[in-house]
Order: C-alpha cells, then structure tokens, then sequence
C-alpha cells in the first residue's frame, strides 16, 4: 500500500465519519429543542422551584392530629358510613388518592398493596385499611372495582372485610385532609375537560383513637417500617417525623402551559456531550489511520529491502 493509498484511504474514513458527525449535529439540535403544542414556550422553572401549580401541594406531618370521626362518606357498597366506624379497637392504614388517577395514585396503592403482603398481621383482625377519595365525583361503583382489584393482588379474600374504599362529599374530604396535612389541587387534564389532581403521594399510619401516628411518604413503603408503625399505633404511640421529600402526581402546568426549562438543557447537554465523544473518536481513528499506514508501507519497502 503506498503512501498516497494510505492518505486516501484515511480522508475517505474522516469523510465517513464527518458524515456521521453531521448527522449527530441535527439529531441533538433537533433533540434539544421542545416541540410546539400550541403556544407553548420554555417555562421560567428551574431545577430547584416548583411550577406554580404545585405550590399548594404538600403533605404537612401532623402527628398527634385527630382525625375528623364524625365525617361522613359511603364505602364501597353504597352504605353511608363515619369515619369513626373504623377505630376505636385497631388502628389504620389511611390513604388518600383518587380512582380515576391516571398516574401516581395506582403506584401508591401498589406499594401498599406490595408491603401489607410481608406484614405479618391481617387486615379486618389487626388493622384496617381505609382509602379515602378526593374526588367528589367519583361513585361507590368505581370504589367497589379498586378494592376487588387491589384484593385480588393482595391474594387473601378472606381479608375483605378489613379494606375500606370510600366517596364522599366536599366538606367529607376536606375536614380528613385539613386534619391529615394532604394539600392537592385540581386541574384540567390535557384535553381541558378531565379533571386531575395535583397532589403527593403518602400513606398514614392512624392509632386505635383516630390520631395521626406515622407518615410514609413515596410510592414504596418499608414492610417493617409499617409493622412497627401499626404495632406502636395499636397501643397508640405516636411516631417522629419522616424526611419530607414528596413524589407528585402531576401531569403539566395548565396555567402557563409551558415546559420546564431544565428539561431542555438537559436535552442539550446530552446531545453536546454526544457530539464531543463522537468527534474524540473520529479524531483518535484517524490518527490511528494515518500510523497503521506508514507503518504497513515502512514494513513492505523493507521487505523489498530498501533501508532508511
């Protein structure tokens, strides 16, 4: 191979890959700008704030806080019942989510779910689970699926009687989430028409007398962490606080309509990134190239027995 061959070959690699350079250039240009929907912009947000939307969202810990006994909301069966019905001898697992949640609340109740199967007591004997909906609107009938649903993933039928999923009506929800801390806000879906909620995710751990003893907070919930919390609930202690990092159930901001502004700028330096170890490689294979050349044609004029 001479010399000449070897610069051609080389220049036809760096072609090559100045192609492929070209194109990772448009992909992450492409990459790092937000699509258009409508009106929408780059939002003012960034990493560290909350959209607007999410500033009443929040779970304030209010340990020791006695539940409202007197709220009244149906259960499952269509059977007007108080919330006191479910105290007074075991404590309770209480959770606040809505059945038509299209997100987070499904994977709170999973985590639930997941962690009441490796605790070693029974609900209906040792504790009750009681789950309460935010959303006015929604029926027993809906309420009657979830609880066949999540007790049929709970695999223990015979537990029924110790699941509570609830409606009620606003002042019924708001005197239970005033009590428990539970700050959600309702928006427009994506449509304009359904509704959603903006709102954490949590589930507390209630005494024998209704008062708050424990928070957990997130969409996975430690079996012995809750065991602990329901032991020391049944002879009615009162648990710390927990660190306050909250998972949202949050779709967009309808109010600006506009996207988080660290979305972008982490598309861009992914696709800066890209490109710089793209052009690292084209530059190390090149070099590589161009010595492998010379020292394949050094290696042939030797043969032939020319000398330096």
């Amino acid at each position: 191979m001479s010399e000449r061959q070897t610069i051609r070959r080389a220049i036809e690699r760096a072609a090559m890959c100045g192609c492929l350079l070209g194109c990772a250039l448009l992909c992450a240009s492409s990459a790092a700008q937000v699509s258009a929907y409508g009106d929408k912009q780059m939002g003012e947000n960034r990493g560290d704030e909350l959209p607007k939307v999410l500033k009443g969202v929040q779970v304030a810990q209010h340990l020791n806080q006695q539940l409202p006994l007197d709220a009244q909301f149906v259960d499952e069966t269509g059977k007007q019942v108080r919330l006191g019905d479910y105290f007074g001898q075991k404590p309770a697992v209480l959770t606040m989510v809505y059945y038509n949640c299209p997100m987070l609340c499904s994977e709170e109740l999973d985590g639930l779910t997941s962690s009441l199967e490796m605790v070693h007591l029974s609900p209906g004997k040792d504790f009750s689970v009681v789950v309460i909906s935010i959303d006015p609107t929604e029926t027993p009938e809906l309420a009657a699926k979830k609880k066949a649903f999540y007790l049929k993933r709970y695999g223990r039928p015979e537990t029924a009687a110790g699941w509570h999923f609830l409606t009620g009506k606003q002042p019924a929800i708001d005197a239970v989430t005033d009590a428990v801390g539970f700050g959600y806000v309702r928006v427009p879906g994506p449509d304009g028409r359904l509704t959603q909620y903006a709102h954490a995710s949590s589930i507390e751990v209630v005494t024998t007398g209704g008062k708050l003893a424990q928070y957990y907070l997130g969409v996975e919930y430690s079996p012995k962490d809750v065991l602990l919390g329901l032991i020391e609930a049944s002879g009615n202690k009162i648990g710390s606080p927990v660190a306050n990092i909250l998972t949202y159930c949050y779709h967009y901001d309808p109010e600006t309509n506009k996207h988080s502004l660290i979305v972008a700028r982490v598309v861009q330096v992914g696709g800066m990134l890209t490109v710089a170890c793209l052009g690292g490689f084209m530059f190390v294979m090149f070099r590589r190239d161009i010595k492998l050349g010379r020292e394949h044609e050094l290696t042939e004029r030797r043969s032939e027995g020319w000398k330096p």
